[in-house]
């Protein structure tokens, strides 16, 4: 070991947590989840996000990241098994889970973490449409933009420090 000063090391830590059924009741009812970050990794615009994503955005973003990484294997997303035995929130917390480790995944991978989608999906509330078109360029605001400003709104992370002292 040479004694050359190091680099901190880079620390991402991303959790998904808190699953939420929304319209619950309706035919149109789902999960989402909420997705922490944290962060010291230059890789990433904003150093602590927090959005809400449903798995079907995942499936998306799992579909994108595949597109645009070649060779490179992308983690496989938790199955979208329909014939589920147990109760819903085992369900619903054995899928957290898996999702949770998709993104650990994720994050860890230099080539994935180049895709500005993944970006916009972990550290912007936009839509799948809305960051479609922000990557291509015809959304209103650059994709450093979009997690600025998103960041500086403070969705998802105002509330959660409110309660503390």
């Amino acid at each position: 070991s040479r004694d050359t000063p190091r680099a901190p090391q880079e620390v991402t830590t991303v959790r998904v947590q808190d699953p939420r059924v929304q319209n619950e009741g309706s035919w149109n009812s789902y999960v989402d989840y909420k997705i922490f970050l944290h962060t010291n990794s230059k890789a990433f615009t904003a150093k602590t996000s927090c959005v809400r994503r449903r798995y079907r955005e995942f499936v998306w973003l799992r579909r994108q990241l595949q597109k645009n990484a070649g060779l490179v294997p992308v983690p496989e997303l938790p199955g979208k098994s329909t014939f589920f035995v147990g109760s819903t929130d085992e369900f619903i917390e054995k899928r957290r889970q898996g999702l949770q480790q998709f993104l650990e995944k994720v994050v860890q991978n230099v080539v994935l973490l180049s895709d500005s989608r993944l970006h916009l999906f972990l550290q912007s509330q936009l839509s799948v449409p809305d960051i479609e078109a922000c990557v291509q360029g015809q959304g209103t605001q650059t994709v450093t933009e979009a997690i600025l400003h998103y960041a500086m709104s403070n969705c998802g992370w105002v509330q959660e420090e409110e309660g503390r002292p």
